[in-house]
């Protein structure tokens, strides 16, 4: 692993420093999953979409730079530690985008990424269902093929659907073959969220607003055109986007370096209150650089040929516990003032945000089981 910059990735982080440090806003947006919030970012991911900083490392042609994986990291690095808003294009961006590249068709591609690089389409991860969360193969949801009008009618249930609130569309798996084994028979569909039959009932969280949905499907009507990967290969499918979530793209190293930064700045400003805290400060930077480092042999195993595989579970594990144990130690310190909605809220936000990191991307009791069977070799236990 080689962690010097050539001049081509330092003048490429430069500029990305330059233009985020002119455009990214000097006041606070409204919460994220707000109406009004969600308004103002998505007009974000146009400026960013701009400046062609939306997607940097794919092709010119969807409105990326072509940059490699390594200039990517500088990017989010730089984007988190100017305190860029939240962004709400993530879920196309890296989950869905990734497949779309590998499994969608030429049409989708040139239909679906310009219009989801530049915010215009913001997406919805729609996959856990009322009865199937981790263990997405049990999946109740169903497909039922309509051959007159080319298509499928789409039936069921999904929940904890995120950015399904305020989204335009969505993706996600249905049983397309009743007969067929558990991981098999499964079809990938891409869908509007308007679509006629289906109600999108929103969930609201701690802080009141309402960052997932409820979705229920009565025989939506889904062209074939709009099936990503072949019918019946959706499990396939699905793995490898489940595969971007928890390893590289999900999670860049840049938000809890950045993190970690600002929780070495509260520590000088308030540790005299809770000397205690101060190997907890100092462990969380730490592991907050690790993680950095891990990143960037990530990415040379990756440009390398190398895939990210099993190993990603081991990555989701570690960022997950590192950002709920950032928070909480930042909670520590700022005492009863942390309860404050005012300048210091961020890191009440971000602590309420960071529990949902065990959950979603597959719970990491889930997380553990793959670590022990496919990286250790363990057997597997009594299910």
């Amino acid at each position: 692993m080689n962690l010097d910059l050539g001049e081509s990735e330092l003048a490429f982080r430069d500029e990305a420093r330059a233009w985020l440090r002119a455009h990214v806003p000097t006041e606070p947006l409204p919460p994220t999953d707000s109406a009004e919030g969600f308004a103002a970012r998505r007009a974000w991911e146009g400026e960013v979409a701009t400046g062609r900083w939306s997607v940097v490392s794919w092709p010119e042609q969807y409105g990326g730079r072509g940059a490699t994986l390594l200039e990517w990291v500088l990017f989010e690095e730089e984007y988190y530690r100017a305190g860029a808003p939240v962004r709400v294009a993530q879920n196309g961006i890296s989950l869905l985008a990734p497949i779309l590249f590998a499994h969608g068709t030429p049409q989708q591609q040139q239909r679906y990424l310009p219009r989801l690089a530049d915010g215009t389409e913001v997406w919805a991860q729609c996959w856990s269902e009322p009865e199937a969360g981790s263990d997405l193969a049990s999946l109740r949801s169903t497909a039922v093929r309509d051959e007159a009008r080319g298509g499928w009618l789409l039936s069921g249930a999904k929940t904890w659907s995120s950015r399904a609130a305020f989204a335009d569309r969505g993706f996600g798996l249905f049983r397309s073959d009743p007969q067929a084994r558990r991981h098999s028979g499964l079809t990938y569909f891409l869908f509007p969220l308007d679509a006629e039959g289906l109600t999108v009932r929103p969930i609201p969280q701690l802080d009141g607003n309402p960052g997932f949905a409820e979705l229920f499907f009565d025989e939506v009507f889904v062209p074939d055109e709009d099936v990503l990967g072949a019918p019946g290969d959706g499990w396939r499918v699905a793995m490898s986007t489940a595969g971007n979530e928890r390893g590289l793209s999900l999670r860049s190293p840049g938000r809890f370096c950045a993190a970690a930064d600002r929780l070495l700045q509260l520590w000088c400003e308030r540790g005299a209150s809770l000397p205690e805290a101060r190997d907890r400060v100092a462990d969380a930077w730490i592991a907050a650089e690790a993680y950095r480092l891990y990143t960037f042999g990530t990415v040379t195993k990756v440009a390398e040929g190398g895939e990210v595989g099993a190993e990603g579970s081991v990555n989701k594990l570690f960022w997950s516990q590192l950002d709920v144990g950032l928070h909480e130690t930042a909670l520590e310190l700022l005492g009863p003032q942390a309860e404050l909605r005012d300048a210091e809220g961020a890191w009440a936000d971000g602590y309420l945000f960071s529990l949902g990191g065990p959950i979603y991307a597959g719970t990491n009791e889930i997380q553990r089981n793959i670590v022990a069977e496919r990286l250790l070799g363990l057997p597997r236990g009594a299910r």
